[in-house]
């Protein structure tokens, strides 16, 4: 807890400094929660176990959405991903099935 609340006021020193604190910088510390509704691919997978996943996820008891990012062997870590709906989807698959691959 300790190094949390450090990080969070020396981020809270330094944007003090310049005066533009950002939303998500003030949720930075609120709990995200996921569901995964559907595994419809998995992409790749790197030498250490993490996993690049086309999921079907409801955020924060949101709608589901499309989400495709790396995970962590048992899901309890991500990295960074994009989430799209369902028409952005399509409109993605369709650009992919115009490339020449």
């Amino acid at each position: 807890m300790f190094a949390i609340s450090f990080l969070w006021y020396s981020m809270l020193i330094h944007k003090s400094l310049t005066n533009t604190i950002t939303n998500k910088e003030r949720i930075l510390m609120a709990e995200i929660k996921f569901e995964i509704k559907e595994t419809v691919g998995l992409l790749s997978e790197s030498q250490k176990g993490w996993t690049k996943e086309l999921n079907l996820i409801s955020w924060n008891d949101r709608e589901p959405k499309y989400d495709l990012r790396d995970w962590s062997p048992e899901h309890e870590k991500m990295g960074k991903g994009i989430t799209l709906t369902a028409e952005e989807l399509k409109a993605l698959k369709d650009i992919l099935n115009k490339m020449d691959l």
